[in-house]
């Protein structure tokens, strides 16, 4: 039988990971703070508990030869952007990874651990007004990570590769660049760009007004959930070992994201740009190449299509709130 643990299970790509290990015959364990908040959770044991608590960790890892490592204290520019989190995310975040990694690697049953990083780990300096770069696995030197999110993935995983070395555990790290898609944190300070944007417009009265973060000229490239997820189980299935890019080459600015939400939607929209919120850096896109090189990897699913299902279920949970 194929065990897996997975953390942060009934988060949003958690959950999605969780469905596709089921559909390859696994059974999953999977760990998370809080229960599910879109429908029951498919795993086999649904455990609850802290990961901060390293009695937790050593309770979770028991039996499971691979652990795919997701839960994290994090959130859309709403929630990082917030002025004291820095404090709160590195702590927390140092103590989930601290620990999930010790347990794991003190186990002995753990063969595989998967850890996900995150494009806050580049240099906000490629990032700034005017760059238009996609972001390279060489380019996180000389580091200049963006905010404590950002540097406590980068800690993680040079502690990581630090664990493998003495310990054998083969560890698998892959840096996702805003990924999106049904399941996304709602209608909370976590919620992020994309499913953000499709609930105003799904809320919105026809011939009226949504609100945009920013100046509406930031850049982003977003992944579908399903392409992510495809890319954490053949990096996990490879000899990979440094850490490597899973996201989308295309960027698209958010004013005509919002754009093209409100097309989907069909409704007649304006648009009102917020320059004093929160925007984050300027832009931010991934460079797929070694991706595509070492796992013939690539995203599959267009922004338009993704979105449309993304939009299809966010304007399910509105009418039905």
């Amino acid at each position: 039988m194929k065990l897996a643990l997975v953390t942060g299970a009934n988060g949003f790509i958690g959950s999605h990971l969780v469905r596709r290990l089921k559909e390859e015959d696994y059974w999953v364990r999977g760990v998370d703070i809080r229960d599910p908040r879109f429908g029951p959770s498919l795993t086999d044991e649904d455990f609850r508990g802290d990961l901060r608590d390293y009695g937790v960790c050593q309770k979770a890892v028991v039996g499971m030869p691979e652990i795919y490592h997701l839960a994290a204290d994090m959130g859309g520019i709403g929630y990082v952007g917030q002025p004291g989190k820095d404090s709160s995310i590195g702590i927390n975040n140092t103590l989930i990874n601290v620990n999930m990694l010790r347990a794991a690697s003190l186990s002995g049953a753990v063969r595989n651990f998967f850890f996900s990083s995150a494009a806050s780990v580049y240099p906000t300096t490629l990032q700034a007004v005017g760059v238009v770069r996609r972001l390279r696995e060489t380019d996180v030197y000389p580091a200049l990570s963006d905010g404590m999110y950002g540097w406590e993935k980068l800690h993680m995983e040079h502690l990581c590769q630090a664990v493998a070395r003495v310990s054998g555990l083969s560890v698998s790290i892959a840096r996702l660049h805003l990924i999106y898609g049904p399941f996304g944190a709602f209608r909370s300070e976590r919620e992020q760009a994309v499913t953000a944007i499709c609930r105003k417009v799904a809320e919105a009265r026809d011939g009226t007004t949504i609100e945009v973060w920013g100046n509406g000229q930031q850049m982003r490239s977003f992944l579908y959930v399903d392409d992510c997820v495809e890319g954490i189980r053949r990096l996990v299935q490879s000899d990979v070992r440094e850490p490597i890019n899973i996201g989308s080459e295309e960027p698209v600015t958010l004013l005509d994201l919002a754009r093209l939400v409100i097309e989907i939607s069909g409704k007649k929209l304006d648009i009102i740009l917020r320059p004093e919120a929160p925007q984050g850096v300027w832009c931010k896109c991934s460079d797929n190449t070694r991706v595509k090189e070492i796992l013939g990897w690539e995203p599959q699913v267009n922004l338009r299509d993704g979105l449309t299902k993304t939009y299809r279920w966010v304007d399910q949970q509105v009418r039905g709130a």
